[in-house]
């Protein structure tokens, strides 16, 4: 007998919004769920796409833009004619940045873990942009150190003078922009708009190696004084080219002489995106660059359906009234956003997990990860809450997928409850799970409990845009918290 909705039980009414192939986030016939307060079970076709215009809130709280899904109806990289990725392939890319992030921690925070072997690939010769008469080339080194796989949700920006619109992954694990430039000097992959033409604009100029700005990359190289950047991914694909400056325009807001990479060879599997937004928190991210326009604050939201919209704000503002509000733990690490996480419950009830797991393993926000990953010591607690609720409720139990092990089968199901989960973080925060990031969506026969273990317990834990889902996520770097805000999107 199906549960009770009653909000004292901490569980959601749902409606299942079931989204077309083209908009689904597995690539193929998916649900997405919603917490609406019904008690009954729809089906609706969510195809729809009304993507609100972008615009400056005023001088006290800088400006917003909107944030779609890559490969839903409202990206400008939409392709009706092409093929969305899997969930296996997503699943898989996931898997990759999970294993990159684990890395890039470890050897930041000094701990030791085997190391996985990358493709090895060649110098790269390159001919400095806007410079075509010049013959000077120069090697760039072939270890690239680490670097980031991109995510799922992305922002138009514009570069250049006059100004070329360019759709980019954003991400907060990233630190270094970088979009593809003319000229290709090996190869460039497909993307829908036209690459960014350095010498169309009045306003681009390579740094120098010289420069300060140089230095601030976690990889660069020099060609006939001009800076390299190089930033190549654990699968082979890679970026590489001249470090550059131009205009940023974000919205109606202007970032004058704003670093980033401008690719000249660029290869791998980044979709039909221009290129990367980082916000991460080191030197060369946006969010550090134009720290004296924006004081380091942004927020952003992720819709809950790939049909959705939601919004990346630039600039301080006080977080909403109904936000609840953590530390951010900036003497953890660099680039990423480290928080603390205390806790999970299910159905209001507190899981047993010792305050030592969480301590030892850390936590941070990501906006790329796709699943949140706990260290096992959390997740078998919450695996075993959730799955008894389930089967209280009666759900039907279908075969895992990949590494998500808790899977249900939704075929046909009307007028039943979800049982709630909340995530708590120090200084009294709560992120109380939307509906629509509790399953990750295969498809109707397939739903999976969102969250996945860690290898290991000594491994950082990882909170997913899929748990983020229609909450505004507020990060400020001044004031070193962050915030978390619901039903903003």
């Amino acid at each position: 007998m199906a549960a009770s909705c009653c909000p004292s039980h901490g569980r959601f009414c749902l409606i299942l919004l079931l989204a077309g192939a083209a908009v689904a986030s597995s690539g193929s016939r998916a649900a997405a769920l919603g917490a609406e307060g019904s008690s009954d079970v729809k089906l609706h076709v969510d195809s729809a796409c009304l993507t609100p215009q972008e615009h400056k809130h005023g001088a006290a709280m800088g400006t917003r833009m909107p944030i779609v899904h890559q490969h839903g109806p409202c990206s400008p990289l939409t392709d009706k004619h092409g093929k969305p990725p899997s969930f296996e392939e997503i699943l898989a890319a996931d898997q990759r940045r999970v294993d990159y992030i684990h890395r890039r921690v470890s050897e930041t925070t000094g701990q030791v873990r085997p190391k996985r072997a990358e493709p090895s690939a060649p110098p790269v010769q390159l001919q400095p942009a806007s410079l075509a008469s010049s013959a000077a080339s120069a090697n760039l080194p072939a270890s690239s150190g680490n670097a980031l796989g991109t995510g799922n949700y992305v922002v138009t920006i514009g570069l250049g003078t006059p100004e070329e619109r360019l759709t980019v992954v954003f991400d907060t694990g990233s630190d270094t922009t970088w979009v593809q430039c003319q000229p290709c000097v090996a190869s460039c992959y497909r993307q829908k708009e036209p690459l960014f033409s350095p010498a169309k604009s009045s306003t681009y100029a390579n740094i120098s190696c010289s420069s300060s700005y140089c230095s601030d990359l976690d990889i660069s190289g020099c060609s006939g004084g001009h800076c390299l950047y190089r930033v190549r991914y654990g699968d082979g694909s890679e970026t590489v080219g001249f470090y550059a400056q131009d205009t940023l325009t974000l919205a109606s807001d202007a970032v004058k002489e704003f670093r980033f990479g401008c690719g000249e060879q660029n290869r791998g599997l980044f979709g039909q995106t221009a290129g990367l937004m980082g916000l991460g928190r080191g030197k060369t991210s946006l969010t550090s660059q134009a720290y004296g326009k924006y004081s380091g604050v942004f927020s952003y939201c992720l819709p809950a359906t790939p049909s959705g919209t939601g919004f990346l704000d630039l600039g301080p503002g006080a977080p909403a009234a109904n936000a609840s509000l953590t530390p951010m733990l900036t003497h953890k690490g660099p680039t990423f956003y480290y928080v603390g996480l205390t806790g999970i419950k299910v159905d209001g009830r507190a899981l047993s997990v010792p305050d030592s797991v969480f301590s030892t393993a850390g936590a941070i926000l990501d906006s790329g990860t796709v699943i949140t990953r706990l260290p096992p010591k959390a997740y078998a607690p919450l695996r075993s809450a959730f799955a008894k609720a389930m089967a209280d409720l009666g759900y039907k139990k279908a075969t895992a997928t990949s590494f998500l092990d808790t899977c249900y089968d939704l075929t046909g199901v009307q007028g039943k409850a979800l049982p709630a989960v909340s995530l708590a973080f120090q200084g009294g925060a709560s992120l109380d799970v939307d509906a629509s990031g509790i399953l990750y969506m295969v498809d109707m026969s397939r739903a999976c409990l969102g969250f996945a273990p860690n290898n290991d317990d000594t491994d950082v834990a990882i909170i997913g845009n899929t748990q983020q889902k229609t909450y505004s996520v507020l990060h400020d770097l001044g004031k070193k918290l962050v915030s978390f805000a619901p039903g903003a999107c």
